[in-house]
Order: C-alpha cells, then structure tokens, then sequence
C-alpha cells in the first residue's frame, strides 16, 4: 500500500503518493480546489485509485511550536478525510515545508511567479520524504 502525504491550502492541495515499496515519492501533483468536502471527495477517489494505505497531513504550526487557526482548519480537513476514506490522517509538523519547497524551486532555476503552479506539490514531496525517511 502506498502512503499519500497533503499539503492542505485554501485554494490548492499539494499531493504526493509513494511508490508501492514506500520508500520515494511516486508522483507529485496538485489538485486546485477550494471547497474542503469536494476536496476531501477527490482524494478519496484518488486513495482508492492508487492504493494508498496511510495518509499524512500537514500540520501547519507556528515556529515556536504552537498551533493557529491554519492548523485548526488542518484538523477540521483530517476529520473529513477520515470520514471519506476511512483512513485516519497521520498529521505531520509542516513547519518550513512551503520555503524549503520554494527554495528548491529557485534554486532549480523557477522564476517566482511560477513556484504558485508548484510550490505545494514540493512541499506534500519534502513532507512524505520526511515521513517515509523517518526511521520507525
């Protein structure tokens, strides 16, 4: 079974999949939505579609370690996950993910103004490295 990590926003989603020996990212994308139940239905469509057994979901948490209303909306998304797929969301720190992916795409040549079509299939990438390399 393969582990999907998201990267939940407002108006995009960053999704990464793994492979089926979870151990590199299989393919990347993004999904734009801005409803969080059609976004929640897609993905399950998407889970079923490629086998995946676990989802992470990023936990947006302020530097200091505690958590804002982004990371309250990130719970809220987890609940309706859960209730669409069955699956109960690992909620992953995210905390840097968006600037080490708009990093990578700079660094890699992207101009700003493209890293938006980008940046949050990056960061679901760097987050579901993190989980899959974690070491348990």
């Amino acid at each position: 079974m393969r582990v999907m990590a998201i990267d939940y926003g407002d108006q995009r989603i960053g999704i990464a999949v793994s492979d089926l020996m979870c151990m590199l990212c299989g393919e990347a994308f993004t999904l734009r939505e801005w409803n969080m139940e059609r976004a929640a239905k897609t993905i399950a469509e998407e889970v079923k579609k490629r086998e995946v057994g676990t989802l992470v979901l990023g936990l947006p948490k302020n530097m200091d370690g505690s958590e804002g209303p982004r990371a309250e909306k990130s719970r809220e998304f987890a609940a309706l996950l859960e209730e669409e797929t069955g699956l109960k969301p690992v909620l992953w720190d995210e905390r840097r993910s968006s600037i080490e992916a708009h990093s990578i795409l700079h660094a890699n040549g992207r101009k700003m103004k493209d890293h938006r079509k980008n940046v949050d299939a990056v960061a679901a990438t760097l987050m579901l490295e993190g989980y899959l390399g974690r070491g348990f």
